[in-house]
């Protein structure tokens, strides 16, 4: 199947035009993690729709190799949050140790 790439074109063109816009620094910061993150969701959308496809074709083996990529990218995911997360604290507040109740 070929591809056109047209929403590849559109994201790339946006992503320039609003980053531009944009004054503050870690603005600029967050606006790329969270455009990131938006692009990982949506191949974690392609890779669930291949693996689905494969098994309904019978390739087990095929949507074995897709969902160890469909792990790793979640795993990308769950990075790319702990970043968002970590660069909305405010710099003077201590990192803290999480706290076990029993």
């Amino acid at each position: 199947m070929n591809l056109t790439g047209r929403l590849h074109d559109v994201f790339v063109e946006d992503f320039r035009k609003e980053l531009a816009e944009i004054q503050s620094l870690e603005a600029k910061r967050l606006f790329v993690l969270a455009k990131a993150n938006h692009l990982v969701h949506l191949r974690i959308g392609e890779y669930v729709a291949l693996v689905a496809a494969a098994d309904l074709t019978g390739h087990y083996g095929v949507g074995v190799l897709i969902e160890s990529c469909l792990a790793d990218t979640l795993a990308s995911v769950e990075r790319t949050r702990r970043l968002i997360r970590t660069s909305l604290k405010p710099r003077s507040q201590p990192e803290q140790p999480p706290s076990f109740a029993l």
